[in-house]
């Protein structure tokens, strides 16, 4: 696996996703909540994380909306509180829930976070990747809220379950694992693995749901940018 991070690069990558933060535009999956899911959506159990998300600060909820002026009914679906009902991702909103899951990803208390390449010293500190540097959608800094609010608790089981599939699920605009997640599709992809073990996904549909969301945000063919 190859970890190529030149400081200057980093910055600038972080400082690029800063001022320009995603804007506009299969078979079943074994999870109760997404056994609807087809080739062209995703369904997530979403709950309340984006008002919880908003309580928090980690989404400054004016910030976000100000970035999809013409799609609001879309964005009212990350802050919508129903719990009752799954959150569909398409490829109308994946650039919307790529934002939602990237600030869920970054604030959500996990040990990949806290123990994981992130804090590798060689890299000088979390604070200097794209995922942390470059989120400017909340009320304070990045790091005000890396890893700092239990939004969803892993079992021991669900957590050694999202490390083994990060550490395989890797993202073409970088090639680095969901392991190490130190741009926004990275860190968002960590949430969502989060968000469906929670909820009793298994190994396949994590795999399965990484591959759907991945071609959202890429499409098909193996290549694109962060």
């Amino acid at each position: 696996m190859k970890e190529k991070y030149l400081s200057l690069a980093i910055i600038v990558l972080a400082l690029v996703i800063g001022m320009g933060l995603i804007g506009s535009g299969t078979s079943n999956i074994d999870l109760p909540i997404a056994a609807k899911s087809t080739d062209v959506e995703l369904a997530i159990p979403w709950h309340d994380m984006g008002a919880q998300l908003a309580e928090h600060g980690v989404i400054d909820e004016a910030k976000f909306r100000s970035l999809y002026p013409n799609r609001q009914d879309a964005v009212d679906l990350v802050f919508d509180s129903n719990a009752d009902k799954p959150l569909i991702i398409n490829q109308s909103n994946a650039d919307i829930m790529l934002n939602a899951l990237w600030a869920f990803g970054l604030a959500n208390k996990n040990p990949i976070l806290e123990e994981g390449p992130m804090m590798d010293p060689r890299y000088g500190g979390a604070d200097r990747f794209a995922s942390t540097g470059g989120w400017t959608l909340g009320r304070e800094g990045a790091m005000s809220y890396y890893s700092q609010f239990s939004l969803v608790v892993l079992t021991d089981n669900q957590q050694g379950l999202v490390e083994r599939v990060s550490k395989n699920v890797y993202r073409p605009c970088c090639s680095n694992s969901t392991y190490f997640p130190d741009c926004n599709h990275g860190m968002a992809m960590l949430g969502l693995l989060e968000i469906l073990a929670a909820d009793g996904a298994g190994e396949d549909a994590l795999y399965e749901a990484a591959t759907r969301i991945n071609e959202f945000w890429f499409g098909k063919v193996v290549g694109g940018s962060c």
